[in-house]
């Protein structure tokens, strides 16, 4: 295992395309929901603890080595809105490239193949992990870091926010962080014998709703 390919795959300058990306939340600044810090961190811990343990679950499933399509699969269903599918396959194709050139394996090739218009980018994270020779609890806390870290530099651009403020809000939300990958590689432990049911499958119908809302919109900062 290399704790530093970690540092490189949870990179935000890892060019896996999440910049264009705001995880929801230019829709809820756009609303009112998210307007200081204060909100931000609310934001970013709900979105952690529902589409982030959810991410997580199936990174770390995918770095088990279980079957990717069936994993990919398993996404589709815990994704609903077509336009957050969409998005989903989107960040997987840019994170499939950025992969395949680091970390070149059979594991995904074959899933590059079987997906050629994108998987879910949670099992490409997850499937990029193992190639990196990282530890399932590994792929889950880099996709749980970057459903929240996304949010949180986004929200620097919509609302000018201070970086340093939006920075303290990622560092305060570490122990959580750390509970959602943890509970995240656990499921993803049991699924070789109990099948994907047990991965998480934790909703955020607003981000549901204000995803298929943000989709429509004719000018946008970010594509979600």
């Amino acid at each position: 295992m290399s704790r530093s390919a970690l540092l490189v795959l949870a990179d935000g300058r890892f060019p896996a395309g999440g910049h264009a990306h705001s995880g929801g939340v230019e829709a809820a600044v756009a609303s009112g929901g998210v307007h200081d810090t204060a909100s931000l961190e609310a934001f970013c811990r709900g979105r952690l603890h529902t589409a982030g343990l959810t991410a997580a679950g199936l990174a770390a499933a995918a770095a088990t080595g279980h079957d990717a399509l069936a994993l990919d699969e398993a996404a589709d269903i815990r994704t609903p809105v077509p336009a957050l599918r969409d998005v989903a396959r989107r960040l997987g194709r840019q994170m499939m490239r950025a992969a395949r050139a680091t970390w070149p394996c059979a594991g995904l090739d074959h899933l590059a193949r079987h997906r050629p218009r994108g998987a879910h980018q949670p099992v490409v994270l997850g499937v990029a992990a193992r190639a990196a020779g990282l530890t399932p609890l590994d792929a889950a806390h880099a996709a749980g870091y970057e459903s929240v870290g996304g949010p949180a530099a986004a929200a620097v651009r919509l609302l000018s926010l201070d970086p340093f403020d939006a920075t303290a809000v990622l560092a305060r939300l570490t122990g959580d962080l750390d509970e959602v990958a943890g509970a995240a590689a656990d499921a993803a432990a049991r699924v070789a014998t109990a099948g994907v049911g047990v991965l998480p499958a934790a909703s955020a119908p607003l981000l549901d709703i204000t995803g298929e809302q943000h989709a429509a919109w004719t000018v946008r900062l970010f594509a979600s």
